[in-house]
């Protein structure tokens, strides 16, 4: 599979190393009879990098840029290289390569050639086809080409094609780009380019040709200039067709993007848009080029934007349309099929109503979106592709639109190429002549037709082959498996920025281990044609036990695939009825286990143990956490006992302080082994979550939480108010602080900061008593029965929160959000109780919206929790460490130990290699005196263990920040700090 609807099993993939490899696969499988397809990244959307036989995976090995000539503005490349990184070698040069499609940080200069593909910024640069100067070519049966311009390389009886047709060629394919029409990419539609008059540019004419002809194994392609500082004006027109009517007319202001969005692509962003019902995204030169065009315009409303970070915001929404179109607003699927046919620019204002009239008479919606500057038209429709009728209304559709597109001259294919989705309708945009030779062509360059069979040439059926027949919607976890789209932002490489998604496939490069690798092979699972070990199955097992659980996807995924979700509910049917790993009951048992420990007093022996034994079933070059000698509500109750009985002193700092010592004021911990540091105080650093601004949660600021009976019988209750343990003011708002596992057993003195925050901040702080918890051990290594139990006893415990939930760790705060009313869809506590989640800034932001925090004016490093990223957000934070003074970013990715994901044996290579994405070398170059920060208790545990600094919680630097000093003496029954040296 790769982007599109269609699935064929191959018999085997090679990854060849260099072209000699190349070679020697085409003879071997020619004298055997076998096709072969060559694949890039998977990104194609009409099915033509799926295919029979062999596929040639030219990603893993032959991905090098092999040279870069500034002065010539050139660049020889191999097939596997991505998009962006010949674009980030090109930049220091001012150059870049034209072409830009929407998925540049995976898609590959090799699949680029094989689907003509363009891209946003075509308009200026052109297509690929029009970049490309040279050509090595590997055909079926292993000779080798290199082509150019002229016949030199061609390989026997093109030529005589070419002079046999020359009326043909010069009136059956006229109206593409020697006409004006640049999008006219269905078929081997550069095929005039062999025409004497246009230069008999053979490279060219093998551009978009789809893998059927022969394998390119290298390319010289040219590089432009990359303006110094382009502006975006963004147009707003009153509807979708004023748009595309004005499009054509920016053409003459020689934009470099001129692309078209409605509102009902765009949805909720339209608020960072100017007024109107739809937009032009118009990319110019410079700024003065983008001020001359929007006075020029007629747009309704416009904005202009220079600076480089807002412009990125904008595009983004533009390039993750490809996914976001799948979802409809009333979160049914929508799918390619139709993606990307083009009409003439000047036609693209009565095309598009006519466009939509057609699919309303089908019964059908898309929101249509793309390349208006060149009449390419990208749209995901609503088709129901498993059952018969849906299948013959999407072949009816597509007939259609086929003569709808032709009738106002158009293309079929405007940038993707034709695949099995459209190259069944190709007659009727060609006609017979042109398809005639179209089928010589495609003799002459691989005469026994083992070239990518079925596409272009003979092609299949568009209505056969569908991926969903072999996965009825009837099958448990199918609609799950299904919203994979096959868009493969899990294989980016980039590393930077907030993102997250996929680290293990960053840190293995392998396809199995990124998000739709993972998702395919679930898919096959169920089909259980190729993958026959269903819930058993070794393979997918193997593929899921390096999925960290970061739910990156769930929010960098542009169709939210959640794999966190998808690998707890493969181990829950994995070993059901069996004996689970050891690490699964050591782990995934942890709340119970560190309970019992707290209970039996036994957490000073453990510690000492811990230095010299490993737990059997963990990754013995992980030393422990050290557990915490006071549990936080044993600390909170001994604190609220003292109050009761005397007057309450200042607040005292929270128990367990440890004295801030700056980053890179110790000794450079870089000589040391990380699986040799002390976990000493590693697991006493826990930061609370942040996320984006969220309403009240149906409940009004001020408004007290009361203790609720559950239907259960047991009564939930709150520690905290004891008369003088109020804040000052008779309405201070109660919050309840969540005694989460890692803060309760590992990490108390986050939790004494944030309540001793809490109320310097005019909050009235208690503690949920009582045996709650998430459930996030048991759900992360598939118990989700025992996850359930514990929920149901959770929400037996709180019954009906009736005002916020303040939760430290941002695991657990995710987990209550999303897994809760997940797992425990009948129950109607569950979404109340996900509803009053907050975490510490997004509570002190919302109900103490005029408290000024200290003043700390330092530097920050550190990592915001992979969770708080996919789940909760960090807008809150963000804003809160700013009131405070603490400046910079902390690091996106994941650290790698996420959670029970580290400590698990055959995990330490990938956790090491996540860390050391972002995370550490961010450490590394801290300057001295920077404050760590770091809100996960797995991401102050990977610090500890593999910088060997100790991170804080947000809460820890303000509470220290508080201009309360300590009493002189505890109150009596107050825990006494538990600190040990690091």
């Amino acid at each position: 599979m790769d982007a599109s609807n269609y699935r064929r099993v191959p018999v085997g993939v090679v990854a060849p190393r260099d072209a000699e490899d190349v070679a020697a696969a085409l003879a071997v499988c020619a004298a055997a009879g076998v096709p072969v397809v060559p694949r890039g990244g998977g990104t194609s959307i009409a099915g033509q990098a799926t295919g029979l036989g062999v596929v040639l995976d030219l990603t893993r090995h032959m991905n090098a840029l092999v040279s870069l000539d500034p002065a010539a503005r050139t660049a020889v490349v191999q097939p596997g290289l991505v998009l962006d990184r010949l674009r980030d070698a090109a930049r220091p040069h001012g150059l870049t390569f034209g072409p830009d499609p929407s998925t540049h940080s995976r898609c590959t200069l090799g699949g680029m050639i094989g689907n003509n593909a363009c891209g946003a910024h075509s308009v200026a640069w052109g297509t690929t086809a029009d970049n490309v100067a040279e050509l090595a070519v590997t055909a079926y049966g292993g000779a080798s080409h290199r082509l150019g311009t002229g016949w030199r390389g061609a390989p026997d009886g093109l030529r005589e094609l070419v002079s046999q047709n020359l009326a043909v060629l010069r009136t059956g394919m006229a109206g593409g780009a020697a006409d004006g029409f640049a999008r006219r990419i269905s078929g081997y539609g550069d095929l005039d380019a062999l025409l004497p008059e246009r230069g008999t540019r053979v490279a060219r004419a093998f551009c978009g040709s789809e893998g059927t002809l022969g394998v390119v194994t290298e390319a010289v392609v040219r590089l432009v200039e990359l303006p110094a500082a382009p502006a975006l004006a963004v147009l707003g027109y009153a509807d979708e067709s004023a748009a595309a009517q004005a499009a054509a007319g920016l053409l003459g202001y020689g934009p470099l993007t001129v692309e078209g969005m409605a509102a009902d692509l765009v949805g909720g962003a339209a608020s960072g848009l100017p007024r109107g019902g739809a937009w032009l995204f118009v990319e110019m030169r410079d700024e003065g080029a983008a001020r001359a065009l929007l006075r020029a315009s007629d747009a309704v409303d416009g904005l202009l934007l220079t600076d480089p970070a807002a412009q990125r915001a904008l595009w983004r929404i533009r390039e993750d349309a490809a996914g976001t179109a799948t979802r409809m607003p009333d979160g049914t699927m929508a799918w390619p099929g139709w993606e990307d046919c083009a009409v003439p620019p000047a036609r693209l204002g009565a095309y598009l109503p006519e466009f939509r009239a057609l699919l309303a008479e089908h019964g059908l919606r898309g929101s249509p979106y793309g390349h208006f500057g060149e009449g390419c038209v990208h749209v995901r429709i609503d088709f129901d592709l498993v059952t018969a009728p849906g299948v013959a209304r999407f072949r009816a559709f597509s007939s259609d639109l086929a003569d709808l597109v032709v009738a106002h001259g158009g293309s079929l294919s405007g940038e993707h190429g034709d695949g099995q989705a459209r190259a069944e309708l190709l007659p009727r945009m060609y006609g017979p002549s042109v398809i005639g030779i179209f089928e010589t062509y495609k003799r002459v360059w691989d005469p026994a037709g083992g070239m990518n069979p079925g596409i272009l040439v003979r092609p299949a059926r568009l209505d056969e082959n569908l991926r969903f027949a072999s996965l009825p919607p009837a099958l448990p976890f199918a609609g799950e498996v299904a919203r994979c789209v096959g868009v493969a932002k899990c294989r980016s490489t980039e590393v930077g920025g907030p993102g997250v998604m996929c680290p293990s496939y960053r840190a293995t490069g392998e396809e199995r281990h990124s998000t739709r690798g993972r998702a395919r092979l679930l898919h096959e699972m169920l089909a259980g044609e190729i993958v026959t070990g269903g819930w058993r199955s070794a393979e997918v097992a193997e593929a899921l036990d390096l999925c960290l659980g970061c739910r990156g996807c769930r929010s960098d995924c542009p169709v939210g695939v959640d794999m966190a979700a998808y690998k707890a509910e493969f181990l829950h049917h994995h070993w059901a009825g069996r004996l689970r790993p050891l690490s699964h009951y050591a782990l995934g048992g942890l709340p119970g286990w560190l309970r019992l420990i707290a209970g039996l007093r036994l957490a000073r022996p453990l510690n000492l143990v811990s230095r010299f034994l490993r737990i059997p079933g963990l990754e013995r070059s992980r030393p422990l956490p050290r557990l915490a000698r006071t549990p936080f509500t044993r600390g909170w109750r001994a604190m609220v006992r003292s109050a009761g009985r005397s007057p309450l002193p200042a607040l005292p700092p929270f128990p367990g302080a440890v004295p801030r010592t700056p980053w890179g004021s110790a000794p450079d911990p870089a000589p040391q082994t990380p699986a040799r540091l002390d976990m000493a105080d590693a697991g006493e650093n826990q930061a609370p979550p942040a996320f984006e601004e969220r309403g009240s949660g149906g409940w009004p600021p001020g408004t007290a939480p009361h203790a609720a009976t559950g239907p259960g019988g047991a009564r939930g209750t709150v520690e905290g108010r004891v008369g003088d343990l109020a804040p000052q003011g008779a309405h201070a708002t109660v919050v309840t602080v969540w005694p989460d596992t890692f803060t309760e057993y590992l990490a108390p003195e986050a939790g004494h900061a944030a309540v001793r925050v809490l109320r310097a901040a005019g909050l009235e702080p208690r503690v949920q008593t009582g045996r709650v918890c998430c459930g996030l051990t048991y759900i992360s290594t598939g118990r989700l029965d025992t996850a359930r139990r514990v929920l149901r006893r959770t929400l037996d415990a709180v019954g009906d929160p009736q005002g916020p939930l303040t939760v430290l760790e941002p695991s657990c705060a995710a987990a209550l959000r999303t897994d809760l009313p997940a797992l425990l869809p009948e129950d109607p506590r569950a979404p109340r109780l996900a509803a009053a989640v907050r975490t510490f800034a997004e509570t002190l932001e919302e109900y103490a919206p005029h408290w000024q925090p200290p003043r700390l004016d330092r530097p920050v490093a550190g990592q915001t929790h992979c969770h708080q990223h996919a789940v909760l957000g960090d807008a809150a934070d963000r804003r809160l460490r700013e009131r405070a003074g603490l400046t910079g970013e902390l690091s996106g990715g994941c650290c790698g130990l996420a959670g029970n994901f580290g400590f698990e044996p055959g995990h330490h290579e990938v956790s090491v290699a996540c860390a050391e994405e972002q995370l550490l070398p961010s450490l590394r170059a801290a300057a001295p005196g920077t404050e760590v920060l770091a809100d996960g208790f797995s991401c102050r545990t990977q610090i500890a263990q593999l910088a060997g600094g100790r991170a804080r919680h947000l809460a820890e630097v303000l509470a220290e920040g508080l201009p309360e000093g300590p009493p002189d003496g505890l109150p009596d029954g107050w825990p006494e700090p538990d600190v040990g040296g690091m």
